[in-house]
């Protein structure tokens, strides 16, 4: 996509069962975080059409450069990108790109971003440290961003105001908590990122 915010109209040979007769907008939103997150899971959930994945099963010699801490069962891995689509109520189409979260990745990283106009970063509290790196770069792109931590059924809980004080968040920036595979959950927390982008885009970019 050129731009993070368009409103095409339908035309000649654009597939109806993608597009309604009605212009749309259309905006490019990266799914970010660690390795082992639950990106995939969340985008699977999400996407109203076949989801795009690059999932490979990891190999032994995998086990020396990615840590497993904490996700121990974990087989699989994004080697390029997620790719999913949600259309949300007045016509507002979103784009999803999750985005591997190896360190060894990062020059893909910065590729899929470009166009971006948010992210939304997926943490988990057995290793939250693990977000640092994922939330420094988004900065460092200059995009808006929500947190929204993926509540393992093993991981331990804790209040919104100990998280946002353990992910050094600028007040800001909404935290939610959502169940990856919980279709509902995730669509709330792409609204809260939703919700937090548009209200700091200029308005003439939201009706370009």
């Amino acid at each position: 996509m050129d731009s993070a915010l368009s409103s095409p109209s339908n035309g000649p040979g654009t597939d109806g069962m993608y597009l309604s007769g009605a212009d749309q907008t259309l905006v490019k939103l990266l799914v970010a975080g660690p390795f082992g997150v639950g990106k995939t899971t969340l985008i699977r959930a999400l996407s109203e059409t076949p989801p795009l994945h690059t999932e490979e099963v990891m190999t032994q010699s995998g086990a020396f450069v990615d840590d497993l801490a904490g996700v121990r069962e974990k087989t699989t891995t994004t080697v390029a990108i997620d790719f999913g689509r949600l259309t949300l109520p007045g016509d507002l189409v979103l784009y999803l790109f999750g985005t591997p979260g190896q360190k060894r990745f990062r020059p893909l990283w910065q590729d899929i971003a470009r166009g971006a106009l948010g992210a939304l970063v997926l943490a988990d509290t057995r290793r939250l440290a693990d977000s640092f790196e994922v939330m420094d770069i988004i900065e460092e792109a200059g995009l808006r961003y929500a947190v929204a931590v993926n509540t393992f059924p093993d991981a331990p809980h804790y209040d919104a105001e100990k998280l946002r004080e353990a992910l050094d968040l600028h007040p800001e920036t909404p935290l939610v908590m959502c169940d990856a595979r919980d279709r509902d959950q995730s669509v709330d927390a792409l609204i809260a990122l939703v919700g937090h982008v548009l209200a700091h885009t200029p308005q003439e970019n939201q009706t370009s």
